[in-house]
Formats: structure tokens, C-alpha cells, sequence
């Protein structure tokens, strides 16, 4: 991406937070161009100049932008799995932040819409899934540091399982409206964790 001036960045991220709010209000299918320009105020020169390729390229760019807010929403409790409370509190946000954002996943549309013939597309939630599973290994790696875990657990095998059932109970939330699924997903996986740590203690 070209270097941008302070005020050409704001108008992009302008046009893209936009065109955001208004495919989480009304979802994907519909979205035009001219929706995004009638709720940004912003000039169809101004929105081809940001994004060349049009809607597809302002959708991969959406996509982007959800897939960072994801992890965003968990902070500051995804960066500090650096005890039992630490964990539970991150469990809370994780089961929050799914519950506010109801049956309409924001991303899961926008990658739909955009499917694998978009170059990129599968890329933003392979590096999402990526970046999720290395934070809370890395939560693994403090707690066994801390004695609490199983230094033989894989640490990345374990972050892996537990990413994978929060994946599942969203799935299900998609279609039920309910997270039962995602928080016994969240409490069996680090019950799993803390039983580690019980049974390699002396």
C-alpha cells in the first residue's frame, strides 16, 4: 500500500469504518457503493482513489479491519493470561463480546461475499487464526512458567484445541442466537488446562 498523508489516511479509514457500520447494521448482500458514499459524505473520486478495484477491494479491506477488531475486542485481557483470574477474565470478554455482537458475524459475511476467487481474502482469517492461536500460547507458556501448567503440554497444540472450540460455539451462536456452546467450549478448555497443571504437580 502507498504511504499516505495524515488526512488521506483519516479519509480512508473514514470510508472503511463506514462502509464497517454498515454492513454490521444491514449486512453484505446489498451493500453498494453509492451506501457507502451517502454514509461517509465522501466523493466517488475520493473512494475509487483509496480503493482502485471498487467493492471488492473496499470488502477485502473491511475484512481486514474485522478480522484486527476480533482481537481488539478481547484487549487488554488476551495479552495478560497470566493467571487463573487472568483467564476467567478472558473468558468473560471473549463470551461478551460474542453475545453483543449477536447471530450477524460482521466477517464471516464479508468472507462469503468475497469467497477464494479474491486474492488475500483467505489469507486475512489464516493470519487471524494465527495471530489468536500465538497470544494465548503465549498464555500457556507464562502459566507453565508459573507451575500451574504441564510443562509437557504443547503449547501451541493446546491454544490450537481451545481457538478450535471457540470457533465451534460461534458457529453454533451463528445459528441459535445462543453461546452455550461458545462458554462450555471456553470452561472445558481451560478446565483442561488447570487439570494439567493438578496432575503434574508433586
Amino acid at each position: 500500500m502507498r504511504t499516505l498523508t495524515r488526512k488521506g489516511a483519516a479519509t480512508r479509514q473514514r470510508i472503511l469504518e463506514g462502509a464497517a457500520a454498515h454492513i454490521r447494521e444491514h449486512g453484505v448482500a446489498e451493500m453498494t457503493l453509492d451506501d457507502v458514499l451517502a454514509r461517509t459524505a465522501t466523493s466517488k473520486s475520493q473512494l475509487f482513489h483509496y480503493f482502485p478495484d471498487g467493492r471488492e477491494e473496499l470488502l477485502l479491506a473491511v475484512a481486514r479491519f474485522e478480522a484486527d477488531r476480533v482481537l481488539e475486542d478481547q484487549r487488554p485481557q488476551l495479552g495478560d493470561l497470566t493467571s487463573w483470574p487472568a483467564w476467567q477474565s478472558w473468558r468473560d470478554k471473549v463470551v461478551d463480546r460474542y453475545r453483543r455482537q449477536g447471530r450477524l458475524c460482521p466477517l464471516n459475511s464479508v468472507m462469503s461475499q468475497l469467497g477464494s476467487r479474491t486474492p488475500g481474502a483467505q489469507a486475512v482469517v489464516t493470519e487471524l487464526m494465527h495471530r489468536w492461536q500465538a497470544e494465548i500460547a503465549t498464555g500457556v507458556r507464562h502459566m507453565q512458567g508459573a507451575g500451574e501448567i504441564d510443562p509437557g503440554l504443547d503449547p501451541d497444540r493446546a491454544a490450537a484445541a481451545l481457538l478450535a472450540g471457540i470457533q465451534g460455539g460461534v458457529l453454533i451462536q451463528m445459528s441459535t442466537g445462543q453461546t452455550d456452546h461458545l462458554e462450555a467450549a471456553l470452561d472445558m478448555g481451560i478446565a483442561h488446562l488447570r487439570a494439567a497443571g493438578k496432575l503434574a504437580s508433586p
